[in-house]
């Protein structure tokens, strides 16, 4: 027998407009955003599950719905002269949507179309053909990576070969039965975990003293007319008991592996909630105190996300904290929860 909130969410999405939905293949996502990819969620457009387009062979807009509210995931992945006309376009039909996790860029459109925009986080950014990890600000984490050699831990690029599927899925499943919340992963802004790679991501490993993988660290990449730019990171996993030197010193290796590589930057991901300001836009004073008590609370962060946490490690690597944004006309207590729930967050 369906649920209730099951039948609630029925009812509530019948209410939804008509949507022209552009069906794109995985072939044909790729290579959009190999042209116009160059932003975090970028390629998690490409390759998450249950997300359906808006947009056209020239460009898309990802978006998914819940509890009758409609939700884009990040910017257009589109050339930067046509990204209004999509927003627009999206706007019109979607009837009032909320967009998420947004770029500046996107967020002065959308103020154009009568939104209003609060900051939603951070993004930490390594451009790395400035950042380095030298001088005494970097001390800790110059530490991390020196004490894992020191103590006979390896770190390494791995293609699937060294640790296969079948490992890095036993990594995930212990590392999530360690979590706040271990009944359910986290989706939309965080795509569910998959142990195999996908095209272009990249994993680094680090094996134990006894030979086994212990931690994993895997990149999405992001690209900019048509090659990669740099990685985000997207997936830590590591098994109970490990270091936690492992994390900070898988982080340090890979982006020195980039920075030889040419590669221009390196995204620690969205850090929610966090170093929030004001928007520069006309926004809701509401939700932003709302999301700064959310960020301080004891309760959310031991009993639902570590928020606290997540920037705290983020902010050890000294990167550039880029504000994001989220949009929205309605920005109602249900939209709010349709999101949260949307995110699995409840």
């Amino acid at each position: 027998m369906p649920s209730f909130r099951k039948l609630l969410d029925a009812l509530l999405d019948a209410r939804l407009p008509q949507i022209p939905v552009f069906e794109p293949d995985l072939n044909a996502k790729l290579q959009l955003c190999q042209q116009y990819g160059d932003f975090s969620l970028a390629y998690s457009t490409v390759v998450q599950a249950d997300l359906r387009y808006f947009g056209d062979a020239n460009g898309y807009i990802a978006f998914a719905t819940k509890m009758g509210h409609t939700f884009a995931l990040g910017d257009p992945v589109a050339s930067a002269a046509s990204k209004a006309d999509y927003i627009a376009r999206f706007v019109a039909s979607a009837n009032r949507p909320c967009f998420v996790q947004i770029g500046h860029e996107t967020a002065t459109i959308l103020a154009g179309l009568g939104y209003r925009i609060n900051q939603m986080g951070v993004d930490t950014t390594l451009s790395l053909d400035s950042h380095s990890f030298a001088g005494k600000r970097n001390e800790t984490v110059r530490y991390s990576e020196k004490w894992l050699l020191k103590n006979r831990y390896r770190i390494l690029e791995c293609d699937g070969t060294i640790a296969d599927a079948d490992q890095v899925r036993q990594i995930s499943t212990n590392w999530r039965n360690g979590r706040i919340v271990s009944r359910r992963e986290m989706r939309f802004l965080n795509r569910p975990f998959v142990p195999e790679l996908s095209s272009y991501m990249r994993r680094f490993l680090i094996i134990g003293p006894s030979g086994d993988a212990v931690a994993i660290l895997d990149f999405d990449p992001i690209f900019r007319d048509g090659h990669v730019i740099g990685y985000t990171s997207v997936f830590k996993r590591k098994l109970t008991g490990t270091t936690p030197h492992a994390e900070v010193g898988l982080t340090k290796f890979a982006a020195d592996r980039f920075r030889e590589e040419g590669r221009a930057l390196v995204t620690l991901g969205l850090s929610p909630l966090a170093a929030l300001a004001s928007s520069g836009f006309r926004e809701s004073g509401i939700w932003r105190r709302f999301f700064e008590r959310a960020y301080k609370s004891r309760h959310i962060n031991e009993r639902i996300f570590n928020l606290q946490g997540q920037a705290a490690f983020k902010r050890r690597f000294h990167g550039e904290e880029l504000a994001t944004y989220i949009a929205f006309k309605r920005g109602s207590p249900l939209e709010m929860l349709a999101l949260l729930r949307l995110l699995k967050t409840l």
